[in-house]
């Protein structure tokens, strides 16, 4: 069986069309798919709590995941990817690898304040998917962050996504995404269970 923790973004929590439809896309492809929301938004407030809570709230659902059995993969969208990262730099036991859908690298417009120091401490696979217009970090950007990085990272590149992977107006088809995020879990459960 093979598990993501998907969390959400800073603005919208597990109910969002895009948490939904990412959690049921997986589910279809045969990934069990956890949700939660982070205590800022169980309490209904704007402003996300500090990375201290946010790590502990997500540190919190790995602990009761891992209890289940499979192979847990943790990941989400933007902030919630992000949260991720944390945890896989601290070294969390039993995750098999993290999934960062539209990674927040900087603020938009300030690039030079990145969020990318925690990243090299990351020893397990790593799939971020990033839209090619993502105004908190272009894949271009991402880039050189990547290589500095000592485990197996994978970018996968959203073409003309932005940071919500959302192409264009009108109905989103997450299809193909879908299908890349669902195949490397599978790939990635595989090596690690032949080494």
């Amino acid at each position: 069986m093979l598990r993501l923790i998907l969390a959400h973004g800073a603005g919208a929590g597990q109910t969002h069309p895009f948490m939904v439809a990412f959690a049921r896309g997986l589910i279809a492809r045969g990934i069990d798919v956890i949700t939660f929301d982070f205590p800022y938004m169980q309490q209904r407030r704007h402003v996300p709590d500090k990375a201290p809570v946010l790590e502990r709230a997500f540190l919190d659902v790995v602990e009761r995941a891992r209890d289940a059995g499979g192979r847990l993969f943790i990941g989400g969208k933007s902030m919630g990817g992000r949260i991720a990262t944390h945890l896989g730099a601290q070294g969390v036991d039993g995750v098999a690898g993290i999934i960062a859908l539209g990674y927040p690298l900087h603020p938009p417009g300030k690039p030079e304040q990145l969020r990318d120091a925690h990243l090299p401490g990351i020893r397990v696979p790593v799939l971020i998917v990033q839209g090619e217009r993502d105004a908190f970090g272009t894949p271009d950007e991402l880039k050189p962050v990547l290589a500095r990085m000592a485990g197996d990272v994978t970018l996968h590149v959203v073409e003309r996504a932005d940071h919500s992977l959302t192409r264009g107006k009108g109905p989103q088809n997450y299809d193909d995404v879908l299908d890349v995020v669902s195949g490397w879990m599978k790939t990635t459960a595989l090596t690690a269970g032949q080494s």
